[in-house]
């Protein structure tokens, strides 16, 4: 007998986070080993990563979110990519994909930690229409997103 579990990708490797700032300077941070649900809900995603966020739903909130390493669950797992758009050694936007396969619109917040800042900021997310999926972009350069408060509306 055969089974095919879904394998739960709850850590993120270490690596070296390097991003272009302009055609002179870059930021880099070591990144080491850690969660990508640093809290229950609450999804921390760095430049560079795709995953894939399977879920469980009450029909409103989630009671379940866990990255898993391949989407083999498709009506109920959340594809989000974040990445960093440049032109040679320049910056040119920030770029967050997150594509949504639930028949309800979905939503969270978010928070960003730019380069150049002490604080974490908040920014406006449109929320994604059922089975679409949805862009933000931004100009800073952003060297982690928190997206929390997941909600299905």
């Amino acid at each position: 007998m055969l089974f095919f579990a879904q394998i739960d990708n709850e850590f993120r490797d270490e690596f070296t986070l390097k991003l272009p700032v302009d055609s002179v300077h870059f930021y880099q941070q070591d990144v080491k080993k850690s969660k990508y649900f640093v809290q229950e809900g609450v999804l921390q995603i760095y430049p560079g990563e795709k995953l894939f966020v399977e879920t469980e739903d009450d029909g409103t909130k989630f009671t379940s979110m866990k990255v898993v390493k391949n989407n083999r669950n498709p009506a109920k797992t959340i594809e989000i990519s974040f990445y960093q758009d440049f032109e040679g050694r320049e910056h040119q936007q920030m770029i967050l994909e997150i594509k949504n396969p639930f028949n309800k619109s979905l939503n969270y917040d978010a928070m960003m930690y730019v380069v150049g800042q002490k604080d974490w900021l908040s920014t406006t997310i449109i929320p994604i229409k059922p089975k679409l999926m949805n862009f933000e972009m931004w100009n800073d350069v952003i060297i982690t997103l928190v997206l929390s408060n997941w909600r299905l509306e």
